[in-house]
């Protein structure tokens, strides 16, 4: 009983330790003064108000979810069929082939964000929204990819061939056999594939221009001159925006559905 205890004091205190930068965060939103203070020094929303009327700020977080479900959506339609392949099939350079799309989880996002933009510039590709998709597509694809070949098992596969011997299509097949088996772990990327999406500066501020800018990029290049609590209201917004998501997650899919699958 006593370490059960001591397990759950250390687990608490654990989860107080990494919410209390968010909690900085939100409470520096709040504060009256003209810079960053923690407590704050009075109650205001006036920081959020600044954020909601500034379009720059508004159009980078547009443009940032945006991006983010695109890219996501691509992901996903790429990830799940290459997973499929590699999990089900034998060819020629397959290791190789599984090694590359894996591959920008370990690449430095700042080399990739070069390369992309030395290639696009080549075929007029680069600083637009759609250069923007094509680096993140490459950068979130991984993620799918490695929530989804864990769940593609040989019990599995058994059940695929059980359903095309009963008459079943392959199209009949993936939708109601192997995609129920297989969902929890899109689901799963597909979180993962949005956030780092979200948030990424590294990659992105190859392609942004000041028309085009990704929250990320824009907070980036506002601290570089200025310090105030406007990036702690948009940073609070965006933990807000966050745990909507989760809410909404939970209760239209279902977290422990997800943990149950895992």
């Amino acid at each position: 009983m006593a370490i059960r205890f001591l397990i759950r004091v250390l687990a608490i205190m654990t989860l107080a330790y990494l919410m209390l930068p968010l909690i900085v965060i939100i409470g520096a939103s709040l504060t009256t003064s003209e810079f960053l203070a923690f407590p704050p020094q009075g109650l205001t929303l006036r920081w959020y108000e600044v954020v909601v009327l500034d379009p720059t700020y508004v159009d980078s977080f547009v443009t940032s979810a945006i991006l983010a479900m695109l890219a996501t959506l691509v992901a996903v339609a790429l990830a799940v069929p290459a997973a499929l392949a590699i999990a089900r099939h034998d060819f020629p350079g397959k290791a190789a082939f599984s090694s590359l799309l894996l591959s920008p989880l370990v690449l430095p996002h700042l080399v990739l964000g070069a390369a992309l933009l030395q290639f696009g510039s080549s075929i007029g590709l680069v600083r637009n929204f759609s250069a923007l998709l094509v680096g993140h597509v490459v950068i979130v694809t991984p993620f799918v990819l490695r929530t989804v070949l864990p769940l593609l098992s040989r019990e599995q596969q058994t059940l695929e061939e059980a359903s095309r011997d009963l008459g079943a299509d392959a199209f009949t097949t993936f939708f109601l056999v192997t995609l129920p088996q297989i969902r929890s772990g899109i689901i799963s990327g597909a979180i993962f594939a949005f956030i780092t999406s979200f948030i990424n500066v590294e990659l992105s501020i190859f392609n942004t221009t000041a028309s085009l800018n990704t929250i990320p990029v824009q907070l980036f290049n506002y601290v570089q001159y200025s310090v105030d609590p406007t990036i702690a209201a948009v940073s609070a917004a965006t933990i807000l925006a966050a745990v909507v998501a989760i809410i909404v997650l939970d209760l239209t899919v279902g977290l422990d559905f997800l943990s149950e699958n895992e």
